[in-house]
C-alpha cells in the first residue's frame, strides 16, 4: 500500500489574525512496509504533517492519498498512535484495545479473539483485566499499539509515542515496535524529535526545515537490523543529522 503525499501547504491565521506558513511543497511517496521517520528541529511541522496524512487537518494545498484514493478524513486503513497514549481510565485493557472494534460492530468474541492476539503480540497477555493506573508508562503505550493493531490499518502514524517515556523504557519500546513491524509489516510514519532514535528505527528520514517545513533532504539508513548504536556508520548518520538540525535550529552560524 503506497502512501503519497503531493506538494502539500499548510497555513493557518494566529490568534492576532497573522497568516502562519507551516508546512510549504511537502512531497513524498512512501512505499508498502517501509519505516519512515520524520525529524525537525521544535516547531517545523512534523505532527501537522502526520494529522495531515490521517485526515486530522486538511492542507491547504496539495494532496495525500492511499493507492490513488485521496485522503479527505480519517480511514480504517490508518491508524495514529499518540504520546499521550490516549486511553479511558474506566477501561480495562481488553476494553480499551477492544474499542475501536466495538465501534466497528462486531461481535464480542471476535473483537475480544482480536485483542487477544495483538495483546500477546505486544507482550501484554495476563493484563487483560487490568486498568491503564496499574500499568507502566511502557505498558500503557503497548495497550496503545495493540489497539491500533486491532483494527488491522496497513498503515500506523505514530506522533513522538515514546518522548514521554525515560530513557531505558524508550530504548526497550523501540526494539519492541521494529519486532512489532518485522512481523506484522505494517507501513510505519513516525515522528521523532530524536535523531538517534530516527537512526535505529527508519529505512529512510526525512528531515524537516525550519517554520514553514519544507523537505531538508531524505536520508536513508542502510544498515540491517538490529543496528548497534555505537557503530562507525550508525554514527556518521547521526552526525550529519545532526549538523543539518543544528543548521535549522540556528541558522545564522
Amino acid at each position: 500500500m503506497t502512501l503519497t503525499i503531493s506538494d502539500v501547504s499548510r497555513t493557518f491565521t494566529s490568534e492576532k489574525g497573522e497568516t502562519i506558513e507551516a508546512l510549504s511543497h511537502i512531497s513524498l511517496a512512501v512505499n508498502n512496509e517501509e519505516f519512515i521517520c520524520i525529524l525537525g528541529p521544535s516547531g517545523c511541522g512534523k505532527t501537522t504533517v502526520l494529522r495531515i496524512i490521517a485526515g486530522l487537518e486538511s492542507a491547504s494545498a496539495g494532496s495525500v492519498s492511499v493507492d490513488g484514493e485521496p485522503v479527505t478524513r480519517p480511514s480504517p486503513k490508518m491508524a495514529m498512535i499518540f504520546q499521550e497514549y490516549s486511553l479511558y481510565p474506566w477501561r480495562t485493557v481488553m476494553e480499551n484495545v477492544t474499542l475501536g472494534l466495538e465501534l466497528k460492530g462486531m461481535k464480542k468474541p471476535d473483537r475480544v479473539a482480536a485483542a487477544e492476539k495483538y495483546l500477546d503480540l505486544v507482550g501484554l497477555k495476563g493484563f487483560e483485566h487490568s486498568y491503564p493506573h496499574e500499568l507502566s508508562g511502557g505498558m500503557r503505550q503497548r495497550v496503545a499499539v495493540a489497539r491500533a493493531l486491532a483494527i488491522e490499518p496497513s498503515i500506523l502514524l505514530m506522533d513522538e509515542p515514546f518522548g514521554a517515556l525515560d530513557a531505558q523504557t524508550r530504548n526497550r519500546m523501540q526494539h519492541e515496535l521494529l519486532g512489532i513491524w518485522e512481523k506484522t509489516k505494517k507501513t510505519v510514519v513516525f515522528v521523532t524529535h530524536s535523531v538517534d532514535e530516527a537512526v535505529f528505527l527508519a529505512d529512510r528520514i526525512v528531515v524537516l526545515t525550519q517554520r514553514p517545513g519544507r523537505i531538508k533532504e531524505i536520508v536513508t539508513v542502510p544498515s540491517a537490523r538490529p543496528r548497534e548504536r555505537t557503530g562507525d556508520e550508525f554514527g556518521q548518520i547521526r552526525r550529519h543529522l545532526l549538523d543539518m538540525i543544528r543548521e535549522e535550529s540556528d541558522p545564522v552560524q
